[in-house]
């Protein structure tokens, strides 16, 4: 257990896994976004770097994409294109990562990176992204084009950028468990009346 770690946190898997339907996972850059955000019914924050009072805002789940210190974050996003080489460097992120309490999320962009992370490790999060998606390619349809490949039982987040609601229900229909949005578009996004907090 991190010396930092809050009594409150939560484990991104089970916020994503729990109740029905698909989690918003919001990406916010100050305090105020993730306070706002978990109002309007996010189920987890993802940062890319260090936000002063981001414990003090919000009880969710924070998943870290940054570098340098994943201070308190309680998952953290491997990204496999860096660690393609044979040398171990991927089980060897995936152990550290854990040793420091944190839950891996494996970050996969393509069919290889999505093979490679199967082969070297049983990860039980995937975050498929539709950034490397070819210029004639909706990000959209490219994770999708992910998914069957990911086996079943394992927890998947997407990254696309999403116009609708509809995108959104089309993404759980699929079997997707949770999407990263930008915090200012999870009321817009999350649908129904948000929940109570």
């Amino acid at each position: 257990m991190r010396d930092n770690a809050p009594v409150t946190s939560r484990r991104l898997s089970q916020a994503i896994s729990e109740g029905d339907g698909i989690s918003l996972v919001a990406l916010v850059r100050d305090a105020d976004a993730a306070r706002r955000a978990e109002e309007a019914g996010a189920e987890g924050i993802t940062v890319v770097g260090a936000i002063e009072g981001l414990r003090e805002a919000t009880d969710l789940p924070v998943l870290w994409r940054g570098g340098a210190d994943p201070s308190s974050a309680d998952a953290y996003a491997l990204v496999v294109a860096r660690h393609l080489g044979g040398d171990g460097g991927l089980e060897t992120a995936h152990r550290e990562v854990s040793e420091l309490g944190l839950e891996p999320v494996l970050e996969v962009h393509d069919d290889e990176e999505l093979e490679v992370a199967l082969e070297r490790l049983d990860p039980e999060i995937f975050l498929l992204s539709g950034r490397s998606a070819d210029e004639d390619e909706d990000p959209l349809d490219h994770v999708l084009g992910l998914l069957p490949d990911v086996p079943a039982g394992k927890l998947v987040i997407a990254e696309v950028p999403l116009r609708t609601r509809d995108e959104v229900l089309a993404l759980e229909r699929a079997g997707i468990d949770a999407v990263l949005v930008e915090a200012e578009r999870v009321a817009e996004l999350v649908g129904g009346t948000p929940p109570e907090v």
